[in-house]
């Protein structure tokens, strides 16, 4: 006969824990609201910080695994709200901006909250069979990529409506590419030690073509109901694709939120239309959270901005204790989310949007001068220009992620 099992609680160690992840929670709250402000930039923020932060090293990672999870479920807000989204929102920008000007804005926040959420429940039970799968396949994967990249990039521009919807998408995928090529390994001196050259890269080519547009626009709609116009089944299923991207980015070097979410849109089905890409590509990220930290317990490398300022701590890997922490901070960002998200949406829409709009430009120079100097100001201006070029030739905005192919295919 099998012995019981007993289940021991110390009330004390579960009250610390719930106080650091709340806390952590509440700090990723904050950094997901701020208009380009990259998870990168904000996990090496993180990571500068946390060594002098009282405390347990164990409860110190859960609060920033903590933030790092809410980043991704808050980071949706101002991405729909103003179309200023980081990297990994960059591709479901633009269905997300559609639906609230659509005045469906409480709607997709809810999908968002909705993708994110049943990426972190179902990637925990996934975790363990996809981490011994993705290290037995791996090598054939990475001697491919080329390959693949070239297929995804091939098809998304075959499924412009138009000829000069395709001629616009592949000009975008190659502007993008030498802009790419060009930046991406520059290490200009910033006042802040916190990240690389996607805040300026991606706060151009996404959020300011949207925002200098937005300047002679009248603004976002009165918002209707919050009820969501898609099945259980298909958002079940979308949301189970952006799980596999997720676990994608977790475990292969080279392949980022924005390049998986890129692939999801090739393989959601056709019947999602823009609730289906804004379910899946929100659950991309959220769901790497986990797959990378299983990556880092079994290979050792840190995959993701937030799990290398994670491994600074020297915090211990101790798993069943961080993925409490994860799942309660995915509890915590799906409230939040919506609260804040709608009030959000409220108050962008009380105001000017073209001042907001100019306040929101001039943000995003500060950011891109704070991470990177003068050259990033530079480098958000040229990104902006090619960011331009999609909209008017009337292509999707997500040739534009071609500006990671470089880093990808030579790293």
């Amino acid at each position: 006969m099998a012995a019981p099992v007993e289940i021991v609680t110390e009330p004390a160690l579960t009250l610390q824990l719930l106080a650091w992840v709340l806390a952590g929670s509440l700090l990723g709250c904050c950094s997901g609201l701020v208009p380009g402000l990259h998870a990168n930039n904000f996990a090496f923020l993180l990571a500068g910080v946390a060594p002098s932060v009282p405390g347990p090293p164990l409860f110190v990672g859960c609060a920033m695994l903590a933030a790092g999870v809410v980043h991704t479920f808050l980071n949706a807000v101002p991405a729909m709200a103003l179309g200023v989204p980081d990297a990994e929102m960059a591709v479901t920008a633009l269905p997300g901006h559609r639906m609230v000007l659509e005045g469906r804005g409480y709607e997709a926040i809810r999908l968002s909250a909705l993708g994110s959420l049943l990426a972190v429940l179902a990637a925990v039970p996934l975790a363990v069979p996809v981490t011994r799968g993705v290290t037995a396949v791996y090598p054939t994967v990475r001697a491919q990529l080329p390959l693949l990249l070239a297929m995804i990039a091939i098809a998304l521009i075959a499924s412009e409506p138009t000829w000069r919807s395709r001629f616009g998408g592949l000009l975008s995928l190659a502007l993008a590419v030498v802009l790419g090529a060009l930046t991406l390994d520059l290490s200009p001196a910033a006042p802040l030690e916190a990240g690389g050259m996607l805040a300026p890269l991606f706060a151009g080519l996404f959020g300011a073509p949207v925002l200098i547009d937005a300047v002679r626009g009248n603004g976002i709609p009165r918002q209707d109901g919050d009820g969501i116009a898609m099945s259980r089944g298909l958002v079940g299923l979308t949301a189970i694709a952006g799980t596999f991207a997720g676990a994608a980015v977790g475990y292969l070097p080279g392949i980022t939120a924005a390049i998986a979410a890129v692939a999801v849109l090739v393989v959601v089905p056709d019947g999602a239309s823009d609730r289906g890409y804004i379910v899946a590509t929100s659950g991309v990220d959220t769901a790497n959270t986990i797959f990378a930290l299983f990556a880092l317990a079994a290979i050792g490398q840190p995959r993701t901005g937030v799990l290398v300022a994670f491994d600074r701590t020297n915090a211990p890997l101790e798993i069943p204790m961080l993925l409490v922490a994860v799942v309660l901070a995915g509890l915590i960002g799906f409230v939040l989310v919506i609260l804040v998200g709608d009030a959000y949406l409220e108050l962008v829409g009380r105001l000017a949007y073209w001042k907001i709009s100019v306040a929101v430009l001039a943000l995003l120079l500060v950011l891109s001068f704070l991470f990177t100097g003068p050259v990033g100001i530079a480098v958000f201006v040229a990104a902006s220009v090619v960011g331009l070029v999609p909209v008017r030739l009337r292509a999707r905005r997500v040739h534009l992620m071609g500006v990671l192919y470089p880093a990808i295919l030579f790293s």
